[in-house]
């Protein structure tokens, strides 16, 4: 039968299947699922589903009826166990599957929790459907909820955990929230925000241990303090779920290594979505691991094309976004810690932006908070690479139109 075959049935898995379709390709398509639901959206988890907002239903890319008219084969709670590269086939529990093409999209896991007793201590994460829903009957109100990490998902939680009346506390060992992944003011606006809503926000946060106590869970500090808690999340990031490519004798460094058409170092071999590593020409330097909705429908349709003769897409600006409270914040572009730094608009204000320019005053990141305009017209500064001025940037009256429009 071969075939082209999918490991991974999430955003990047399940949009791959649909563009293999939709470019042309009649050969058999079998894409397999460790879960037990079809690809589905995984930024409402931390969000509406939370809420309760949103079911499977509602989060679903298709329904059941899309595999089935597009003669897509569908394994759910199906895990693969192995990859032979030289025979192109794949190791199930109930057998082989041979394959003409193979798209890896696995995905990411939750980073190992190491602290003292976290192995016998019933705390969560949240990666997928089951585990927003094991985590959604503890957010109650009045009851003392704790977050360990403050990165984008712990923040969204702590948001949806206050306005559900739950106590939130969020303890984050740097210095200050988002600081792997956001400006110092953003940074500093969003703390401002969260202490606004009720938020507990503990940086520099030295944890000793994490125990169980009856029903709840104590997480206790190198200074001597304990907190109490009905429920802990920890969200301390992710790794590439890259275990299997790397048995199966693929290269891997941070991620599956792609090239721009997402094929990886063996033959009719590819891979998508948060478990690559991939460059981002023309405009950064080097690899990067990007988690993120976009670059997961960029590589899918990257690989559908290569697999198909299919015109490839145009590279896009990489992007990303979060909503917290009344908040949207959007962000495009790749920064590193050397950039220029201009704030558009008034942080207090709750709607500005923030540009980061290299040295040659040319866009490579914008960080939008309630500012969509500069969101979308700072991605296409992006991708023209033109100098800008920087007077007009601070500006926030200012159009940015202007600039656009004389390149």
């Amino acid at each position: 039968m071969s075939g082209v075959v999918i490991i991974g049935a999430g955003h990047a898995g399940g949009s791959a299947a649909a563009f293999l379709r939709q470019y042309g390709y009649e050969g058999p398509i079998t894409l397999i699922g460790a879960e037990q639901s079809l690809p589905y959206q995984r930024p409402p988890l931390s969000k509406a589903w939370l809420k309760g907002e949103a079911g499977e239903d509602d989060l679903q890319l298709r329904p059941q009826a899309f595999y089935d008219s597009n003669n897509i084969t569908v394994h759910l709670s199906t895990s693969v166990e192995a990859i032979n590269t030289d025979a192109q086939e794949i190791i199930l529990p109930t057998g082989r599957l041979g394959y003409d093409h193979l798209i890896i999209a696995t995905g990411s896991k939750a980073r190992p929790f190491t602290l003292p007793y976290a192995d016998e201590t019933p705390y969560f994460t949240l990666r997928t459907i089951e585990d927003a829903e094991r985590l959604k009957p503890r957010l109650i109100a009045n009851e003392p909820i704790g977050i360990i990490g403050a990165g984008y998902v712990g923040l969204e939680v702590a948001a949806v955990a206050r306005k559900l009346g739950c106590i939130v506390s969020v303890f984050e060992r740097e210095n200050r929230i988002l600081s792997r992944v956001a400006s110092p003011t953003l940074s500093a606006f969003y703390t401002r925000i969260h202490k606004d809503n009720g938020v507990l926000l503990y940086t520099d946060a030295q944890i000793k241990s994490i125990q169980p106590r009856s029903d709840d869970v104590t997480v206790a500090m190198q200074s001597g303090d304990s907190f109490p808690f009905h429920a802990l999340l920890v969200g301390i990031g992710a790794l590439p779920a890259d275990d299997l490519a790397q048995a199966a004798g693929i290269t891997c460094a941070n991620g599956i290594v792609v090239d721009a058409e997402a094929r990886t170092s063996v033959a009719n071999v590819f891979a998508i979505g948060d478990v690559t590593s991939r460059e981002i020409k023309p405009w950064y330097e080097g690899r990067y691991r990007l988690e993120s909705v976009p670059n997961a429908l960029e590589q899918a349709k990257q690989a559908a094309a290569a697999i198909t003769g299919f015109k490839a897409p145009t590279p896009e600006v990489p992007w990303f976004w979060s909503d917290q409270y009344e908040y949207k914040l959007q962000i495009a572009g790749i920064s590193r810690a050397d950039a220029q730094l201009i704030t558009r608009g008034d942080p207090d204000s709750g709607a500005f932006s923030v540009f980061h320019l290299n040295d040659n005053q040319q866009l490579i990141c914008v960080e939008a908070v309630n500012r969509p305009a500069d969101f979308m017209a700072g991605k296409q500064l992006i991708a023209k690479q033109v100098p800008l001025d920087a007077a007009i940037i601070r500006d926030a009256d200012a159009s940015l139109k202007p600039l656009l429009a004389r390149y």
